[in-house]
Order: C-alpha cells, then structure tokens, then sequence
C-alpha cells in the first residue's frame, strides 16, 4: 500500500511540475525571429498627392501600407484591385495603422469612383486609399522604389509594395520561392498571381505586423534586423 502511494504521488508530481518546467525553459527565451527585409530606403511620401476629401491627408508616414499604382486606366487594373481588397485588405483591416493607397491620375477619378462601388457595394472602405497626382509625380514616385516591373502606356503596375512606418519599402532580399543559385529577390508582389498574394503577401505583412506589435510591447529585438544584409546585398549587386 505504501508503495502505491509513493508511486502514485511521484506520477502526480511528474505531470504537475513537467508544464511548469515547461513553461519556465519558455520564459528567458527572446522574441527573436528573421524580420521581413528592407528592400530600399526612404521611399517617398505622399506630398505630390491628394485625396478627393481636401480636408483628409493621407501619408505613409506612421501607417503600414500595401501600395500599388493604377494610373490613369483603374478598369484596367479591375482584377489587381479586386485582389488586393479580397486577399489583402479584407484580412488585415483590423489592424492598427494599416492601409492600401493606390495612386491614380485626377482624370479617372470617376472610375475609380465607379470601380471601388463595385468591389465594395455594401461597405466603405475606410483604410482603403486612392490618392490622385500628375503622370510625372506618378513615374517620380516609381523612380523611388524597387520593383522589376515597370509602367504600362497609363502609368500603372500590376505589382504593389508593402512600406512600413518608417518609410522602408520591405520585401524579401532572398526569395527562396525562385529557384536559381544565388537566389532572386522579391520587391514587389504581382497582384494577378493569387497564390503569391496569398502564400507571400499575406505572409510577410503577417510578418510586419508581429514586429510592431512587438515593439509595442518591448519584445523585438532590433540586432537582428537587417541594414548589414542590405548593405551586403547592395555590394554584391
């Protein structure tokens, strides 16, 4: 009997303390993970941009944003937009400070008008952004990020890029989704492919997001991020 009680209690021990052991080993551990890369510095703001409300300024600045060009030509550009509100905005509009801006030329706004009732006839989309400016303030802002696509004839992308808050395009320096020797990297997201828009997009704004929200909470750790792999990146290139 007594031996039945020892055996016992040393069993009720070992499954009371194995989780607290657990958890313990858990605690001094950081909050490190590989940071979603910055592709390119100091993208420009929005000065050379308006919204159709003169009393609203949209900026980059302190927002994170998933930015894409549709020119002078929005239906064009119907099935990108359509995704990015679909696989992007939709999942990630609760989040604080994230928006999508597309930039537009002034002659479509009615267009634009037209196509957003279209993709959103039953609700406003209240972090959902088109900012209007020239040709020329369209392909200067082109100019100050990376992309490997480049303007149609109506100065549109089909590609969009994530910039954080800081004014960082981010990216990947390395895509291992491309295969070759060196490996390639990945600036912008082509919003026609729906499994890069949801394999990738989606992930590496998933990936954003933690970073700032643990620096909310004094959780990340910033020695781990990324200026030297640009900067060696650059070098290389």
């Amino acid at each position: 009997m007594y031996k039945k009680r020892v055996k016992r209690n040393l069993v009720l021990g070992i499954l009371f303390f194995l989780p607290v052991a657990f958890l313990l080993m858990l605690l001094p551990a950081t909050h490190n993970y590989e940071a979603l890369d910055i592709v390119k510095d100091e993208v420009p703001d929005l000065g050379n941009f308006s919204s159709l409300d003169q009393n609203v300024q949209i900026r980059l600045k302190d927002h994170i944003t998933v930015l894409g060009i549709i020119g002078g030509d929005p239906q064009a550009q119907s099935i990108s937009i359509s995704n990015v509100k679909e696989l992007i905005y939709d999942k990630f509009r609760g989040f604080k400070k994230f928006q999508v801006v597309l930039l537009a030329t002034p002659d479509s706004k009615e267009k634009v008008n037209e196509l957003i009732s279209e993709i959103s006839p039953f609700e406003p989309l209240e972090y959902f952004h088109v900012v209007y400016g020239s040709a020329g303030a369209i392909k200067g802002f082109f100019k100050g990020i990376k992309t490997e696509n480049v303007l149609n004839d109506s100065n549109a992308s089909t590609d969009v890029i994530i910039i954080d808050k800081e004014l960082h395009q981010r990216g990947r320096l390395i895509d291992e989704g491309k295969k070759n020797e060196k490996g390639n990297p990945l600036w912008s997201y082509n919003t026609l492919e729906v499994a890069e828009m949801k394999n990738k997009l989606s992930e590496d704004m998933r990936i954003l997001l933690t970073e700032y929200r643990q620096k909310r909470k004094g959780e990340f750790n910033s020695t781990i991020r990324r200026a030297k792999d640009l900067s060696n990146y650059e070098q290389e290139n």
